[in-house]
């Protein structure tokens, strides 16, 4: 290989990276990652249904709960009907979190962690979930 194949390659593999730098967006400071959790059948939903009772028990929670460690959090809890279970738990700084439930029979958990999530849940009658998030 000559001198002047060698620089041609090294000039064309620098363009090659300054080409994709540029097209390459800079990292994000901030963001969220959110899981839901919908049972898929009767024994699944069972078990959340528990594991949602047995949270509620431990923390002294009858129909709902909004509960909060941090600065700046806005929660809201809307339950219509009988029956229904709801706990917004937030812990960090920023988040927002809204559950509504109408019907009879619903239950879920919304637990944000870290800093600045967003979620609204609303459930219509007898659904079952969890939410979780991350926030940085």
């Amino acid at each position: 290989m000559t001198i002047t194949s060698f620089v041609k390659i090294k000039s064309a593999l620098i363009t090659a990276a300054l080409a994709i730098s540029a097209f390459a967006a800079p990292a994000q400071a901030g963001g969220f990652i959110s899981f839901n959790v919908q049972p898929r059948n009767a024994d699944e939903e069972r078990v959340l249904r528990t594991g949602l009772g047995i949270y509620a028990l431990v923390n002294g929670i009858k129909d709902g709960s909004i509960k909060q460690k941090g600065l700046a959090n806005v929660a809201g809890l809307v339950q219509n009907g009988r029956g229904n279970l709801g706990v917004v738990s937030q812990k960090g700084d920023g988040h927002t979190g809204t559950l509504i439930q109408n019907g009879n029979g619903n239950s879920h958990g919304l637990f944000q962690f870290g800093r600045n999530t967003n979620a609204e849940i609303v459930q219509n009658g007898g659904g079952t979930g969890a939410t979780f998030q991350w926030g940085w």
